[in-house]
């Protein structure tokens, strides 16, 4: 594929890819590292300092090898986290006055993809200046030279990773889970070690779960993706709550006693009540995406709580919970964000929440869901050949119009185009599933008359 110097390789969530494939590969790589320093010693005027961690995917190691290459190479100084999770890499990098903290992860893709994330103290992702620069420079060619970086700073990672597990453990001294059952399903991935040492502190009794990683099975049939096997896991325990994460351990989706699904929508509205009952929800409002499901929307209003929507990803809701001044946000996948603590999502973190919401109302994880209703929800995705405005097509705003007048406060209309394919999105919610059904398909049909 030919490249130029006018495409983004960084998106929403980092650089990611095929590990070993442009833009990962080891030379680019070397690139990003010596880039990113030259740049921040510009910026700062000074030796730049930084940290790593990556997950458990067999080229993460080396891939962060590279990096540490490049940052050699342009005498800037670093050490290594070793195997961590995204949200703790962010924790350290502020903690230890790091310039900036970069992670070695493709969150929830599978072994073979690879990724780089960079964060600035602050926890938020560097600039886009900064992005655009290091791009700048990697399809410059950059010359780098390689360096053996003999001394990988990894003679601290037990102390860093220990650090971060204090810091979790620190922000909850009234959660206590002695006799608690927990189920831990750690997709393999970065929380394998950290998410038992974390939870046996307070005392739980823990079941983990694919959570010995190989370099190859993360996040394979495993994880947030896939919650079946937590599902029988906590049945057949009878556990009293079950949480899964992804690769990198910056989102958690839940199960509770009876095996019912607790996604991220459930989880805003547990952490909401939660907040509202110790008065830290100051704005009542909750941010969330457009995606996220009209029955919270519903929940929240009957407690006199606005659901505010971004578009879909997490930093669309960190921007808007950092403008509107709001403390809880998140998305279904079970991103959640809550400012206060953290401008990342942090799996761990949530859980911790969670858990503490439930236990401090001596409730059950059933029971803290209660008052939120998940509406039917349909999908159709339809090919077109080009994206115009729906609005912009009299047939398209007219059926919609119609379906908007139909559902008429009891559910929710969402058009919207792909990102990445030429593919328009119809999403229905409402009260009736068929219902919901026929009005998606007749609106599909009419967007692929006309655009199609």
């Amino acid at each position: 594929m030919i490249q130029t110097a006018n495409e983004k390789l960084f998106g929403t969530d980092g650089m990611r890819g095929e590990a070993g494939s442009f833009p990962l590969d080891g030379q680019t790589i070397r690139i990003v590292g010596a880039s990113l320093a030259r740049h921040m010693r510009e910026t700062l005027g000074r030796t730049p300092r930084f940290i790593s961690g990556r997950d458990t995917r067999e080229s993460g190691e080396w891939i962060e090898s590279a990096l540490h290459s490049g940052i050699v190479a342009a005498d800037a100084q670093l050490a290594s986290a070793g195997v961590i999770t995204t949200p703790g890499v962010a924790f350290l990098t502020q903690h230890f006055d790091f310039d900036a903290g970069i992670v070695v992860s493709a969150s929830h893709n599978p072994y073979q993809d690879n990724g780089i994330k960079i964060f600035s103290p602050s926890g938020k992702k560097i600039d886009a200046p900064m992005e655009r620069a290091i791009e700048q420079d990697i399809f410059a060619g950059l010359e780098v030279p390689r360096t053996e970086a003999a001394d990988l700073g990894r003679d601290a990672e037990d102390d860093y990773q220990t650090a971060y597990i204090d810091h979790l453990a620190a922000g909850f001294p009234r959660l206590e889970l002695t006799g608690f059952n927990l189920v831990i399903d750690c997709a393999n991935g970065a929380a394998s070690l950290l998410a038992p040492r974390l939870f046996h502190g307070f005392g739980a009794e823990i079941v983990a779960i694919n959570d010995e990683p190989d370099g190859r099975n993360i996040n394979h049939d495993c994880g947030s993706l896939y919650l079946d096997k937590l599902r029988e896991k906590v049945l057949q325990e009878k556990a009293d709550f079950g949480v899964a994460f992804d690769g990198d351990a910056d989102r958690a989706l839940f199960v509770d006693e009876k095996g019912a699904v607790i996604d991220g929508d459930a989880a805003l509205w547990i952490l909401a009540q939660h907040l509202e009952w110790r008065g830290e929800l100051s704005n009542k409002t909750v941010v969330a995406t457009v995606m996220s499901n009209i029955g919270l929307e519903i929940a929240l209003s009957s407690r006199g709580v606005k659901l505010d929507r971004t578009s879909v990803g997490d930093k669309y809701v960190l921007e808007e919970l950092l403008r509107s001044g709001s403390e809880l946000g998140g998305e279904q996948s079970g991103h959640i964000i809550l400012p206060q603590k953290s401008l990342v999502g942090d799996g761990l973190m949530t859980t911790l929440f969670v858990l503490e919401a439930i236990r401090e109302r001596n409730v059950s994880a059933s029971e803290a869901v209660r008052g939120f209703t998940r509406f039917p929800q349909v999908l159709v995705n339809v090919k077109v050949r080009e994206k115009r405005p729906f609005e912009n097509v009299p047939e398209i705003a007219k059926a919609a119009k119609v379906i908007e007048n139909e559902l008429d406060g009891t559910g929710r209309l969402l058009l919207r185009y792909s990102g990445t394919e030429n593919l328009a999105r119809v999403m229905i919610e409402g009260q009736d599933q068929p219902a919901i059904e026929n009005q998606a398909n007749e609106l599909a049909e009419i967007i692929r008359s006309n655009l199609a």
